[in-house]
C-alpha cells in the first residue's frame, strides 16, 4: 500500500518516488566505507583526534570536526600509570532523551591494540570528565560485560556498521564503556 500524499497540482510527479538517496545519507554510507578500511585504520588514528583537539580548542569546546558525521565528546582522565591527565576526542553514543549517559566503543579505529583511553577509564572510573557540547560533565565509566554488552553493541552496529568490520580484523573484543554523570 502506498502511503504517499501526491500533489494533485504536479499530477506527473504524484506517484514517481526518488530512488536516489539524499545527498546526506549517500555521504555518511561513503564515509562509512571509507571508514571501515584498513587503510583507514592506519591513518585516522594519527590525523582525526589531531584535527579534533585543534579545532575543539579554537572553538572554546563547541565544535567538533568528527561530530559531523557521529556524535562525540572529549573525555579527560587520569592516565592509569602516570595520573595525568589525559585528553581524547571519541565518537559516543548518547543513550536516553537526557545528556547524562553515553556509550564509548573501544574500537582503535580496528588496530590491534586497545587504545589508551580504555587502560585509563579501567583505572580511574570515577575520575574521568567529558566535554559535551561546551560543557564539562564529572562521569563515572563501567565496562559493559554479558548481555548489557551484547546488547548495546547490537545498538552500536545499528549505529555505526563500520565497528563490525573493525571487530572481524581483530582477535581482541572491543571494550564498550557506559559514562554516566556523577
Amino acid at each position: 500500500m502506498d502511503h504517499s500524499h501526491p500533489d494533485h497540482s504536479h499530477p506527473d510527479h504524484s506517484h514517481r518516488r526518488s530512488r536516489t538517496p539524499a545527498p546526506a545519507a549517500r555521504g555518511v554510507r561513503l564515509v562509512q566505507k571509507v571508514s571501515s578500511t584498513r587503510a583507514f585504520g592506519r591513518i585516522a588514528p594519527h590525523v582525526v583526534p589531531a584535527l579534533d583537539r585543534a579545532v575543539h580548542r579554537l572553538t572554546r569546546g563547541k565544535v567538533l570536526l568528527s561530530a559531523r558525521m557521529l556524535p562525540g565528546l572529549v573525555l579527560t582522565v587520569p592516565g592509569a600509570r602516570t595520573g595525568r591527565p589525559r585528553t581524547t576526542p571519541l565518537a559516543c553514543m548518547p543513550e536516553g532523551e537526557v545528556e547524562g549517559s553515553w556509550i564509548l566503543v573501544g574500537s582503535n579505529f580496528g588496530r590491534p591494540g586497545h587504545p589508551a583511553w580504555t587502560a585509563n577509564l579501567l583505572a580511574r572510573p570515577d575520575e574521568a570528565v567529558v566535554n559535551w557540547r561546551g560543557r564539562d560533565i564529572p562521569v563515572r565509566a563501567s565496562l559493559l560485560e554479558g548481555e548489557d554488552r551484547d546488547r548495546v553493541w547490537a545498538a552500536a552496529l545499528a549505529f555505526w556498521p563500520p565497528y563490525a568490520a573493525y571487530q572481524r580484523r581483530l582477535e581482541r573484543q572491543i571494550r564498550l564503556f557506559r559514562l554516566e554523570r556523577r
